[in-house]
């Protein structure tokens, strides 16, 4: 199978067969458009086709906290409609959304209730009754953060009501947090599959079978299933997974880390999506040990900015799913974007709803740039992104450029003269180049940054990137590059990202 089967932050897979086709979606969290999905013929080489959440009102994506929004869908397809099931943390609660077709339009999103609790799955019996099934984190009232286990109802998908009380399933062999409940009918017996110890270091998946969708389980006696804990497996933190049935055989899409440094301890990108076989053994999954594959080609991308012309899918804005502040007309062949008043003076990076624009850094040693003009009152640049208190910017304005590196409470900024005219401002990151067991080689990467091309090029400022991980920010999600304005009008002429995954 080819690893990362989606490279970058695309936490939560889900995975469903539809004819000879097949279908991924992801968690999205704060970001907008949500819930990026995917399509395939052979469940191995994976083609954006579009997002779920995609106007205004679908998700309560505004101010939900660093962490919130959009949580481990579910993708599945049922008397000629795509489904979704997922969870928007802290916004409208659990969901429900169908389509016709997987690339859209899909359904404003009807709200679950009777089934409290995130990482909700569907699932129908040969009678059409629909069961949601889900770990019941209670994230509201005086009871938030208690853990019910794995939670199931009955559901009624025309009105959004459980048909009865949730009862508890099967949670696993007691690890911590039982979590990403899948539950399938396969020749005849019912499997519930679950992911458990923590989306971390000790992460796994974890089975059971039964005669009914209700239950009782009876848990594998290898579980768990799959699991790179305790190992020095280049991906960790591997769980969190989805089946499906190929031509060939069987197919797990779950999620992993690549973490870098020493003792693989911080993971630039976050939770990205993975890909492995199974065989069934005396009626359980036996998991097949995936690797890293190698010899991947580079990747470069130059996005350039026409009037008229839609952004391409990988672009994505903070917590903002209406965006006039970003315009392609307003100058032909450049982008656009406009600051709010509030953020003069302020650092723009760090609010709630930046005006940014960027794309998920998918590679180990990675390189991004762009051409900007701030004209005589503008600021802004470029900035890779964790949330808010944790992000590295280059920015040009008032006759300097500036890096600047933000680290919660921390704030420090290297100035220098800027060139005149547009300028082509850059950031850069690489794996440390270090000798021996030094502190030098504890890191991921550095993150460089700087303007200027060829031998005209000025690095302003280089730091440590293990700050900039899903292990330091505690954040769900991953690095994300792109533009933004903290003054005026900022305007891009291109953006050019290049990818190496060594």
């Amino acid at each position: 199978m080819l690893n990362p089967a989606v490279c970058g932050f695309h936490p939560d897979p889900s995975v469903v067969r539809v004819g000879d086709d097949y279908y991924l979606a992801c968690s999205s969290f704060e970001y907008f458009p949500g819930i990026p999905l995917f399509h395939s013929t052979d469940a191995e080489h994976w083609t954006p086709i579009g997002h779920v959440v995609t106007r205004p009102g679908q998700i309560a994506v505004e101010h939900v906290p660093t962490g919130g929004g959009v949580w481990a869908p579910t993708i599945r397809h049922h008397d000629g409609l795509f489904w979704i099931t997922v969870t928007d943390a802290m916004g409208r609660g659990a969901l429900i959304f169908t389509a016709e077709r997987a690339e859209g339009p899909w359904s404003d999103g009807l709200a679950m209730q009777g089934a409290p609790g995130i990482d909700h799955d569907i699932a129908w019996d040969a009678d059409g009754a629909c069961y949601v099934t889900f770990s019941g984190l209670n994230l509201e009232g005086e009871d938030i953060g208690r853990h019910l286990g794995i939670q199931q109802v009955r559901m009624d998908t025309t009105t959004g009501l459980a048909l009865e009380e949730p009862r508890s399933l099967w949670s696993g062999t007691g690890l911590k947090f039982p979590e990403a409940p899948h539950l399938y009918e396969i020749d005849g017996a019912w499997y519930l599959m679950i992911a458990e110890g923590g989306t971390e270091r000790g992460h796994s998946i974890s089975i059971a079978r039964g005669d009914s969708p209700t239950g009782p389980f009876e848990g594998c006696p290898a579980n768990p299933v799959y699991s790179h804990r305790s190992t020095n497996h280049p991906v960790q933190n591997a769980g969190h997974g989805d089946l499906v049935r190929t031509d060939t055989g069987w197919v797990v899409i779950l999620l992993g880390t690549r973490p870098g440094g020493m003792t693989q301890a911080f993971a630039p990108m976050g939770r990205e999506t993975f890909a492995t076989t199974l065989s069934w053994v005396d009626g359980w999954p036996v998991v097949d040990r995936f690797e890293l594959t190698a010899d991947r080609p580079p990747v470069t991308v130059r996005t350039t900015f026409d009037a008229g012309v839609d952004l391409g899918l990988e672009w994505l804005s903070v917590r903002d799913a209406d965006r006039p502040w970003a315009t392609l007309d307003a100058r032909p062949g450049w982008l656009r974007l406009h600051a709010a008043d509030a953020d003069a003076g302020a650092v723009a990076m760090d609010a709630e709803r930046p005006r940014f624009l960027g794309r998920r850094q998918q590679h180990v040693t990675s390189r991004c740039a762009a051409l900007v003009d701030t004209g005589t009152t503008g600021v802004g640049g470029l900035s890779v992104r964790y949330d808010e208190a944790h992000h590295y910017d280059i920015e040009v304005g008032g006759g300097v450029v500036l890096a600047r590196v933000r680290l919660d409470q921390v704030d420090q900024t290297w100035a220098v003269p800027a060139p005149d005219g547009p300028v082509e401002l850059w950031i850069t990151t690489e794996p440390p180049v270090a000798a021996g067991l030094g502190l030098a080689g504890m890191t991921c990467d550095v993150v460089r940054l700087g303007y200027g091309t060829g031998d005209d090029a000025v690095e302003v400022a280089a730091m440590d990137g293990r700050y900039l991980t899903s292990d330091t920010t505690a954040s769900f999600t991953g690095r994300v590059t792109g533009m933004y304005a903290a003054a005026g009008d900022v305007a891009f002429e291109h953006f050019t990202y290049e990818g190496h995954h060594g």
